[in-house]
């Protein structure tokens, strides 16, 4: 990753976040949030929001069970 690229915030299904090149196609299976920036910006954005590392259906299949 370069300090000059710009990059877009991506999520998948399961809700676990990715940084992409902005200037590359998505990949298949996952979705942009919009946010768009350098490294850093996207970093932080993600560390602000992604804050239970745990796939979406674990996370479910835990709440379940507790139930």
């Amino acid at each position: 990753m370069d300090e000059n690229t710009r990059y877009q915030v991506l999520r998948n299904d399961e809700e676990q976040y990715s940084l992409w090149p902005a200037d590359i196609e998505v990949p298949a299976g996952w979705l942009p949030v919009g946010k768009e920036g350098t490294e850093a910006e996207c970093t932080d954005y993600v560390d602000e929001v992604w804050t239970d590392m745990r796939p979406r259906s674990l996370r479910e299949r835990m709440a379940d069970s507790e139930a």
